[in-house]
């Protein structure tokens, strides 16, 4: 009898799995066939899909299924994917090569390589009407990000030559400091936040209609964009430091909620090390083991430390801990409880944070599965199609419109 019982208790709570009696609460299968169809049916915005820096070294045609990677167009059509951002991403050694100008425009050239190549799958976005109307027509919005100010190159006539050229956000600096912002990566803190030109970057930003993005900047230049901006931020890749104590690169619960006041919005990124503590921790501790490794192996490069190391350390210390789907649902709870459900989305980093991504959401074929758990928590289809994309599409269309109240048309 008590065993009976027990799995009754258990079918209310789990959905009626173990119970032959009939349950109000809906079935699990029907919550999977309707997170298809949300997905389907609504525009999934995903702001950081490191597609164009991953093809740089490795050729494919993503408009096929491909066997490496996290993104190809059918993995995509079958997640529901609408608007990946593609990240124009330059690396912090570029800037003192004077390089960085010269890879992002080769970045740029790439993704209008994949509209030209397959125009009935692909086109750019340049707005969120393109977005929205390419969405009707069946096909895939292609808008771009700037991972790293670097391009700029200290010539702020630059930010109008990279808006001509499709770009929608600008990822002030990446991991190291730079010539607009410090980074929550470095210990230079060479500007103590913003430099000078940082300031002007902003302002211009706003003027033209490009987002400014925070995620990467140190606290300090966090805080110093929220006083200059006069239009909603965006985090584009970023978690809640609640779950990752001490971690820099994701926000703390004030600067969550100074998003929300500004009007912006926070984009969740998927890599477990952004999502607990455990992996955070074997990361750290991998990363310094393999400064070591390297040290006593002359030869072993920067590259073999991300694709060879993690295998040597794994035999001595244990796999990885990966994060599960449960752990980037509980930041977005997280966000939603401080500041509602306006201001939270999605920015799952695929192909930016190798093989660290959680249990269930291993690709871009996966977002049904992320819509499921929201559904089993309690959000509604309307709160799930908000953060979807919804919440990201009204941040950039707010750009644009204090833009055109500026001469960033002339």
């Amino acid at each position: 009898m008590m065993n009976k019982l027990l799995c009754a208790t258990a079918a209310v709570l789990i959905l009626g799995a173990c119970s032959n009696e009939k349950s109000s609460a809906p079935q699990s299968d029907d919550l999977a066939a309707k997170a298809v169809r949300i997905a389907q049916e609504h525009i999934i915005v995903d702001t950081h899909i490191d597609v164009p820096y991953r093809l740089e070294s490795e050729p494919d045609d993503i408009s096929v299924a491909t066997e490496g990677g996290d993104f190809d167009y059918p993995r995509a059509v079958e997640g529901g994917l609408n608007a990946p951002f593609m990240s124009i991403y330059t690396p912090a050694s570029l800037e003192a090569e004077g390089q960085s100008k010269v890879v992002a425009d080769k970045l740029i050239d790439m993704v209008e390589g994949f509209v030209a190549q397959s125009p009935e799958k692909f086109a750019i976005a340049m707005s969120t009407s393109d977005v929205r109307k390419q969405f009707a027509d069946g096909i895939m919005s292609l808008p771009m990000g700037m991972e790293n100010g670097s391009p700029v190159e200290g010539n702020i006539d630059n930010l109008q030559y990279f808006f001509d050229r499709g770009i929608r956000y600008i990822t002030l600096t990446h991991s190291l400091s730079n010539h607009i912002s410090d980074s929550s990566y470095d210990e230079n803190r060479q500007w103590n936040g913003l430099s000078d030109f940082g300031v002007e970057v902003v302002a211009e930003m706003n003027r033209l209609g490009i987002m400014v993005d925070i995620s990467h900047v140190s606290d300090e230049a966090f805080w110093q964009v929220m006083e200059h901006s006069n239009a909603p931020v965006i985090a584009s890749h970023s978690s809640a430091r609640h779950f990752t104590s001490g971690f820099e690169r994701n926000m703390s619960d004030d600067m969550i909620k100074a998003l929300a006041d500004n009007g912006g919005v926070i984009q969740i990124n998927f890599g477990s090390t952004f999502v607990t503590q455990a992996a955070r921790d074997y990361s750290d501790a991998r990363s310094a083991a393999g400064k070591i490794y390297a040290a006593e192996n002359p030869g072993f490069s920067e590259d073999d430390l991300w694709t060879k190391y993690p295998a040597i350390y794994a035999e001595q210390h244990g796999p990885f801990p990966f994060a599960g789907l449960d752990d980037v649902l509980d930041h977005i709870d997280h966000v939603v409880k401080l500041t509602g459900i306006d201001y939270v989305g999605i920015g799952s980093d695929y192909d930016g944070v190798g093989d660290s991504l959680p249990t269930g959401l291993k690709d871009v074929s996966t977002f049904p599965n992320l819509i499921e758990g929201l559904l089993k928590r309690g959000y509604s289809e309307a709160d799930i199609v908000k953060i979807l994309g919804e919440n990201l599409l009204r941040v950039w269309q707010e750009v644009e419109d204090y833009a055109a109240t500026t001469s960033s048309s002339t």
